[in-house]
């Protein structure tokens, strides 16, 4: 029985050890392999919410463990890449390459307002750190494997990634509510039309990558524009 309630938490541990490699293979440049590290992280950090709700294994550590997990896999390891892909295209010793850190703050905001709502069970209010990590994950592994595709290009401007970092902190704090993959047995029929139509967009934007021969880490990023601006929307129009 002790150790099932502990199977959440080395779940969690391990969103660590990926976010810990991460940074490693940032700081060495790599930041294909970076966004790796991030991507099973993100699985974990499914997993163990998972398995805490089909274990009954819910715990105030495991609550504060998920939190600072995320902070240096969703938090650090973004705003550290961005700022080493913005130090590739010569603004190194910039303070404007620094500008990406930014992301860490936010994120950090982002979580600690989520440890205290209780309104964010079923959903989230403000872009969740996950979702933001991995579009700037995402972006950097593209840029590392097309440098001369378009997004490749507009990102290698003075203002793609700054801005980009504004408007992502802005979401983050924001209190647009966005909808989650956290099943439970009684979620409406609603959000999992929601769902469906994210994850049809993902295998469109698969299939519209695969067949125009761009690396896969693009449809990481169209998903989750389209992930953003869909609750955009139906924020604006309360559906």
């Amino acid at each position: 029985m002790t150790l099932r309630k502990h199977i959440p938490n080395i779940i969690t541990s391990m969103n660590l050890v990926c976010g810990l490699v991460g940074v490693v293979f940032a700081l060495r440049s790599r930041l294909d392999l970076a966004f790796c590290c991030m991507l099973a992280a993100s699985v974990f950090d499914f997993l163990d919410g998972l398995a805490a709700r089909l274990l009954g294994a819910y715990s105030d550590v495991g609550k504060e463990l998920d939190s600072l997990c995320d902070l240096v896999s969703f938090g650090f390891l973004p705003g550290l890449m961005l700022c080493i892909l913005m130090q590739t295209y010569s603004f190194n010793g910039s303070l404007l390459s620094w500008s990406p850190l930014v992301l860490t703050l936010f994120s950090a905001l982002r979580l600690a307002r989520f440890n205290v709502d209780t309104r964010q069970t079923s959903g989230f209010l403000g872009l969740p750190t996950p979702a933001a990590a991995l579009l700037c994950g995402a972006l950097c592994s593209y840029c590392c494997h097309a440098p001369l595709e378009f997004l490749s290009t507009w990102v290698s401007g003075p203002v793609f990634i700054p801005l980009l970092t504004l408007c992502l902190c802005a979401l983050l704090v924001s209190g647009i509510p966005m909808f989650s993959f956290k099943l439970h047995r009684d979620d409406p029929r609603s959000l999992w039309v929601k769902r469906w139509t994210l994850a049809a967009f993902f295998v469109v934007a698969a299939l519209f990558c695969l067949l125009a021969g761009h690396h896969w880490s693009l449809t990481v990023v169209l998903g989750l524009l389209f992930y953003i601006l869909n609750n955009l929307v139906y924020a604006l129009f309360k559906l």
